[in-house]
């Protein structure tokens, strides 16, 4: 089947009720998309491919969709378009142009300014305009707002949203609002940014999105933990001897030398998304799938976090940061770290959750590690081999697997590591993973938070972190040099040792080819 057929054929099989957020009442109204700094780079090359791909399978359907790109910029309809045309061809190239051409008919452009009433009254306007022309019933109609924009205008944009425009009445429509992180810069500047957008909207009309939620394999870790019976008793301090949530990049900043320096790693990732994958490794099953008894399980896990020690932190930087002409020449901002954190509840008692991102690295790779404890009375000599490991790979080459001791085939017996593998290129090869902002902004039509960062949640995750950035930012921690294309700092290899993470010699992993 081409790839034409198969968008059609998946829009054909659109139903209304995939919009809904509640199941039982399928949503009628149509729906208008607004990317709020459209010209940006990350409207080009997230938001929009992530909403073309939602057009190809069905979900933005012609008939009830249109899509609105506003910013400063002063450019035409099809200025935008051209534009965008080059990310949504190279992202999936199978895509026939026919389906390029009929998604970018979608897209109508607003020229405004972030705070200024003329350009969100134009912007309504418009959206009104689309409303009308498809019959909508006054009040059905849905609004997105989709902010790829610096949380610094977030304040402004809502509030002209707010005030000019809002869905004019409650008859089954909605407004909904995305925003991107960062969200402020620790707990103070998060709670100010939080009361000024609380102010203007409810909770569920906010939908604070970190991308790594939308990731399969993040994802799946629900399924895995409260799914499968022979996890249920290892998954606690009595088996689990350390835990390491790690996030490595081969390149440096790159050209965004001047944003990076303003936020560092800790900011950049491991507060948001590593701090995010930590809550669904370490939560208790919720009550149920319901986005709110997901979410109340996270903040606990954030809430039973210890406050970090100084010495069980380790921060780099890579020789060659400063050269950029866009950082400051003393620039104190960590390009690497390791942090280590100490859940105080009856699961996680003394189990260590290393937490470890750094750019210009050797390897590019996000993964979760879960490492168990030696084996009592190990007959086979094996310790000195590595212990056994579930190894969840994120990102890039999706794959599970655990690592094992077995015999050595052969005529001796000897003991030699492996694995149980569930590799998803090799499992899965005619089905496509979907990106993360695909998953994210459909579940912000369905109107489903379960992968969105809620208010207090958000407030615990800085209150764990707040106190080691401000003494970072006010240069009572320095980071060490190290290499690129290096490990990072040996004096992080030294602090995993002393959590007790064992590292194996003698093993890789390798991807299955097929």
């Amino acid at each position: 089947m081409g790839s034409g057929e198969w968008c059609l054929q998946k829009r054909d099989s659109f139903r209304t009720d995939s919009f809904s957020g509640n199941e039982n009442v399928p949503e009628i109204g149509c729906l208008s998309i607004v990317v709020l700094g459209a010209s940006g780079d990350l409207a080009k090359k997230k938001t929009f491919p992530a909403l073309f791909h939602l057009y190809c399978q069905g979900f933005l359907p012609p008939n009830e969709v249109h899509i609105f790109g506003y910013a400063r910029t002063k450019i035409s309809d099809d200025e935008l378009r051209n534009r965008i045309h080059g990310y949504l061809v190279s992202e999936r190239s199978a895509s026939p142009s026919e389906d390029v051409s009929k998604f970018l008919q979608l897209i109508k452009y607003v020229s405004g300014t972030y705070d200024a009433a003329e350009g969100f009254q134009l912007l309504d306007k418009e959206i009104t305009k689309h409303e009308f022309s498809k019959s909508s019933q006054e009040g059905s109609s849905r609004r997105l707002f989709y902010l790829a924009l610096p949380p610094s205008v977030y304040p402004s944009v809502c509030r002209m949203i707010r005030k000019y425009c809002m869905n004019k009445s409650d008859l089954g429509g909605w407004t909904r609002i995305v925003v991107e992180k960062p969200f402020g810069k620790d707990l103070g500047s998060a709670e100010e940014l939080s009361s000024q957008i609380g102010e203007l909207f409810d909770e569920p009309q906010i939908y604070r999105i970190d991308h790594y939620l939308g990731k399969e394999l993040v994802q799946n870790l629900l399924v895995l933990r409260f799914s499968n019976r022979f996890f249920l008793p290892l998954w606690n301090r009595d088996n689990i001897d350390n835990v390491q949530i790690v996030f490595r990049e081969d390149f440096g900043t790159e050209g965004r030398g001047g944003y990076f320096d303003e936020y560092g790693i800790i900011r950049d990732i491991i507060q948001n998304h590593l701090l995010q994958v930590l809550c669904l490794v370490a939560m208790e099953k919720p009550v149920s799938l319901k986005p709110e008894h997901i979410r109340d399980e996270k903040v606990k896990v954030l809430q039973s976090v210890l406050p970090i020690k100084d010495e069980e932190v380790v921060l780099g930087q890579y020789e060659g940061y400063r050269d950029d002409p866009t950082v400051p020449d003393l620039s104190n901002t960590p390009t690497f770290a390791t942090v280590i954190l100490h859940i105080h509840n009856e699961r996680w008692e003394g189990v260590p959750f290393i937490l470890k991102a750094g750019k210009a690295l050797s390897s590019r790779k996000a993964e979760i590690r879960v490492q168990f404890k030696d084996v009592p009375g190990d007959i086979f000599k094996c310790k000195k081999q590595g212990r056994n490991e579930f190894v969840i790979r994120l990102q890039p080459s999706e794959a599970m697997y655990m690592k094992l001791m077995v015999k050595q085939p052969g005529l001796e017996m000897s003991t030699v590591q492996s694995e149980l593998d569930l590799s998803y290129r090799q499992r899965y090869q005619h089905v496509t993973i979907p990106e993360a902002y695909e998953r994210l902004i459909l579940d912000t039509i369905r109107g489903d938070q379960q992968h969105f960062v809620r208010r207090d949640e958000l407030k615990a995750a800085w209150e764990i972190f707040t106190p080691l950035l401000h003494r970072i930012d006010d240069g009572e921690m320095k980071p060490i040099p190290y290499k690129p294309g290096s490990r990072g700092p040996a004096e992080a290899d030294e602090l995993l040792a002393k959590a007790g993470y064992v590292q194996t010699h003698g093993y890789i992993w390798i991807p299955p080819t097929l």
